[in-house]
């Protein structure tokens, strides 16, 4: 293919980029396709180009489908960890809602500074909002990517560069591009088992895509995935169940509280994509998904002496005994102070016994949980979306050869949250156990129009120029909890906790519906000005009905030095509108403060709650970046090498919790704010700091002829570093610390594929960088972790040209995350508070490779 060719090829996908417009048909899936057409998508779509499109003036890669087959893990987030350096996500033991949808960084922003697209529009946002989020999640709200099954999927583009002037929010950090597969014939079937080298975590997954002609214009691509998961556990007794366990109590399990990975039944993804030439140069298109699962982890562990508005509030000194007939009303409840084991004292065996009268008026929660307990939290996600457009060439008139686009999406997530095996202990012995806690709904609405038009203004090529309207609306839902899970039953005024203990459900004072609107234009110029120079700009006008205007610009250009070496560079602002969920969410969960289990209460920045501790109105974050490269590509070398430099004003982050003191109780009382001494900490989203992130991205390949087949070696690399820059006294120093060394500054990966006629084998090591390990976002519970190598590999035989058997493993060599240090923590606590009495876990929940270890699986695909 000629350099020319080459080039007019990568400047329509830059154009494409900017447009949003959805992919021309694949070769196969209509013969009526023009020639040029077909050529544009086979230099961006063919799974034997670079990862990196070598004549773009910002750096993406390209990743095949077949590349995120081989990697063990079904989930896309782990997925790509093993594909994009730069791109980490982690596991989510404990994390309430962050376990149903976990949040993930590209280039060390948050999961909601990248944007997410699917096959070229914006995809909508997870209803979830990472409440512990690993500090540099805290408060993200971003698209749910694991919902996207890899076999529904042509290729993953991913632009590492910011792109806001082109698409608006979020588009800070990069873009991520799921393209969806468009053949009109053949398919595939694959099942899949694997479990984790600790005999756990067993996962079995079913998928499934077939393509089919619809008429003979077009096609009808189809894609299922369905998948259940075992738990895991990586945990240790903790140490005062042990003692207490010691001391009699039979009623405690061998592992109080299980730490690992939450249990995923019944996760259905289906996805569908459709096209039909509809002549004249002009296509239609559909696509969407129906996804859902349901997910169930587990909790902290409830000490049955000491758990405050529990079992005791003076620290386990002495039961907290209720009065089913009332203070000073009738039969007296006893004093009972707690041994060593309280199950076995006279005093207490006296009021949990039910046939007297003292048993019968007096109530410990020890009579339901004698040996504590641990809430087990899930919910259910559903997700759903649909694009319908129509796109094509309009033919004579003013707007002759204008490329349009025209095209309306909706997207719904809706999580559903429960939990099981707690109590609300102010309804005495009348609670139920499981409950109904609510649920969030993220709703989007976008209607685009897009047009494009190579213009000749005197240069070797033609002008391209592209602009377009915007419109989206953006809502959130929060549905109220059944009224146990809320309500404040009788013992509420003797000291127990109201609500279902460790989330409590959503009250309908909370509930609502919360919407927001934003309009858009946009314009997006790019020209080779010589035969070896090419310069682009974008600037887009958004117009929100919440906080007002916003004006980005980006500009872009790269020049070739000679056939084989080329420079390249950008520079822009953007933007990331505060979504509604966080201007209006609210929510009460277990916390640690001072290393102690409390409830903790997240509100609306613009509560009265809130403004006592400084909450106002949320205001869009603001960023300015600029990116340098080389690409160079010499027959089957290439390599390209970007520093990026990326920073973001008024960054909006979960506030750190404030303790509530009793002056503050009072004032909340006078603001006539129900029971609120039922929290101990509040704590809200508001715009609280600036970073500066940098970084450098190094991608390198190279194919040669070895051992009688065929081999491909494949490097690459990142560093990113991100210094706060200004921050106030809501975000506390162990937050910013977590935000400069919470991922590691370093991640690489070296892959070598070789392939046979009946044979290929795949294997890559993975390298972490150190980092700083957290535990339960607890800062005393922090370490340095040391750097770390895994390495995945993968080896298929075909059978015949139908079906092919594979084995494989991720972390085949079973690397172990980094223990948790619990004497080195010891040591740091001003009383000598020892971690592992109040929490199970083996390892730092903040691996960058996971907690679990190895995971081996076999596989088996028909092909069709």
């Amino acid at each position: 293919m000629s350099t020319k060719l080459f080039r007019t090829a990568t400047l329509t996908l830059a154009v494409s980029i900017a447009l949003g417009t959805a992919p021309a048909y694949a070769e196969e899936s209509s013969s009526k396709v023009k020639v040029k057409d077909v050529e544009r998508i086979a230099v961006v779509g063919s799974r034997s180009a670079p990862r990196s499109v070598a004549d773009s003036p910002v750096p993406i890669d390209i990743i095949g489908a077949d590349d995120l087959a081989k990697l063990g893990s079904t989930d896309m987030l782990d997925q790509l960890v093993g594909a994009i350096p730069s791109f980490n996500v982690h596991a989510n033991p404990i994390s309430d809602a962050a376990t149903l949808v976990r949040p993930v960084n590209l280039r060390g922003l948050s999961s909601d500074s990248t944007l997410v697209l699917l096959n070229g529009k914006r995809r909508h946002r997870a209803s979830v909002i990472a409440f512990q989020g690993g500090g540099i999640n805290d408060g993200a709200q971003g698209p749910d990517i694991s919902v996207i099954p890899s076999i529904a999927l042509k290729q993953v583009e991913v632009l590492r560069d910011g792109a806001a002037a082109q698409y608006g929010s979020d588009a800070i950090a990069g873009v991520m591009n799921f393209v969806l597969k468009d053949a009109a014939e053949g398919g595939s079937f694959s099942v899949k088992h694997g479990e984790y080298y600790e005999g756990d975590g067993g996962t079995t997954t079913y998928a499934g895509n077939v393509g089919m002609p619809l008429t003979k214009d077009g096609f009808a691509n189809l894609s299922f995935q369905y998948k259940n998961a075992d738990a895991t556990s990586r945990s240790n007794q903790v140490a005062n169940a042990a003692t207490i366990s010691a001391a009699g109590n039979t009623f405690i399990a061998e592992e109080a509280q299980v730490w690992g990975s939450p249990e995923i039944n019944d996760d259905i993804s289906l996805f569908g994509n459709i096209g039909l030439d509809l002549g004249n140069d002009k296509k239609f298109y559909m696509f969407g998904n129906y996804s859902e699962r349901d997910v169930q982890g587990g909790f902290y562990w409830r000490n049955p002496h000491n758990r405050s508005s529990i079992y005791s509030n003076d620290g386990g000194e002495t039961l907290l005994v209720g009065d089913l007939d009332g203070v000073d009303s009738g039969i007296t409840c006893p004093t009972i102070a707690i041994g060593s084991n309280v199950l076995n004292q006279a005093d207490y065996q006296s009021i949990a016994d039910n046939s007297t009268p003292l048993g019968q008026n007096c109530f410990a929660v020890n009579e339901t949980y004698p040996g504590g307990y641990t809430p087990n939290f899930g919910g259910n996600v559903v997700d759903t979306s649909l694009t319908v457009g129509v796109e094509g060439e309009i033919k004579g008139g003013m707007l002759d050869e204008v490329f349009f686009d025209i095209s309306g999406s909706v997207g719904r997530n809706k999580s559903s949250f429960s939990i099981v095996n707690t109590i609300n202990s102010s309804m005495g012995p009348e609670s139920p156990h499981d409950f109904d806690l609510g649920n969030y709904t993220q709703l989007e609405k976008t209607f685009n129009l897009d047009l494009s038009k190579g213009v000749d203004v005197g240069f070797d090529n033609p002008m391209n120029v592209a602009g377009g309207l915007e419109w989206r609306e953006e809502t959130f839902e929060i549905g109220a909890g059944d009224q146990y899970s809320f309500l404040a039953g009788p013992l509420i005024d003797q000291g127990f906790n109201l609500g279902s203990h460790g989330f409590p459900g959503f009250q309908p004072s909370q509930a609502g519906v919360f919407s927001r609107r934003s309009v858009a234009a946009y314009v997006d110029v790019e020209a080779y000005i010589t035969d070896d120079f090419l310069l682009g700009a974008a600037l887009r006008y958004e117009d929100f009905s919440s906080f007002g205007d916003t004006l980005n610009y980006k500009l872009t250009a790269q020049y070739a030095i000679n056939d084989e070496l080329s420079v390249r560079g950008s520079i822009s602002t953007g933007f990331r509108a505060p979504t509604v969920g966080q201007a209006n969410v609210s929510n009460v969960s277990t916390a640690l403060e001072d290393g102690e289990l409390t409830d903790s209460a997240l509100l609306p920045p613009t509560s009265e709650f809130s403004k006592l501790f400084g909450g106002k109105e949320l205001e869009p974050e603001e960023s300015q970046s600029y990116a340098f490269g080389v690409v160079y590509q010499n027959g089957d070398l290439f390599f390209t090498a970007d520093y990026y430099n990326i920073e973001v004003d008024d960054r909006i982050t979960q506030s750190d919790r404030t303790k509530l003191e009793d002056a503050d109780y009072a004032k909340l009382e006078a603001l006539n704010v129900a029971n609120p001494r039922s929290v101990g900490t509040v704590s809200f989203f508001a715009n609280d700091f600036d970073t500066t992130t940098e970084g450098v991205d190094v991608v390198a390949s190279y194919g040669m002829d070895l051992f009688e087949g065929s081999t491909k070696f494949s490097l690459a690399y990142n560093w990113n570093e991100t210094d706060v820059t200004n921050s106030t006294d809501i975000t506390g120093a162990f937050k910013v610390k977590r935000l400069e060394e919470g991922l590691p500054k370093h991640r690489g990966s070296f892959t070598v594929s070789q392939s046979w006629d009946d044979i290929s084998v795949y294997v890559r090591a993975n390298y972490f960088g150190e980092y700083h390990a957290v535990h339960v976002d607890y800062d005393l519970a922090a370490q340095d972790a040391d750097a770390a190598v895994t390495v995945d590999a993968e080896m298929s035989y075909f059978i015949n040209d139908s079906f092919t058997i594979s084995v494989g493993a991720q972390n085949i060599l079973d690397q172990d995350a980094e223990e948790l240090d619990f004497e080195e923590s010891s040591r740091s606590h001003p009383d000598g508070f020892t971690p592992n009495s109040q929490w199970g876990g083996k390892y730092y929940e903040t691996s960058p490779f996971g907690f679990n270890g190895g995971f081996y699986y076999a596989k088996l695909t028909y092909n069709f």
